[in-house]
């Protein structure tokens, strides 16, 4: 598992290996993590459905809560194919995007 840290944003990535075990390893690594916006980059893995998505739902919930942005990012599956709860999008930038107009969001509802 590869993790790339910048500022307070943390991108997850993983090459050659199952959904299921990135996920196991995921879940390990997170609680060193978990204080930083994840953007969880899925490039790596050629055959994804949205049904693979879900596998994150209730991680991108729970840390959410904690006013956190959590970013999935794959062009396998659109962000039409997916509940509103988890945010999928097609690029790094987009998801750097997305955490920079959360915080703005934060920010204003305090």
């Amino acid at each position: 598992m590869i993790l790339d840290k910048e500022g307070n944003v943390t991108t997850v990535l993983q090459e050659n290996i199952s959904l299921s075990k990135f996920l196991a390893n995921f879940k390990d690594m997170y609680p060193k993590i978990k204080n930083d916006h994840i953007i969880v980059n899925l490039f790596s893995f050629s055959k994804l459905t949205s049904n693979d998505v879900l596998e994150f739902l209730e991680l991108s919930d729970a840390h959410r809560k904690t006013k956190k942005s959590f970013v999935l990012v794959t062009g396998k599956v659109s962000y039409d194919e997916v509940p509103d709860r988890i945010c999928v999008v097609p690029t790094i930038q987009e998801a750097k995007d997305i955490i920079e107009m959360e915080e703005i969001e934060r920010d204003l509802e305090l």
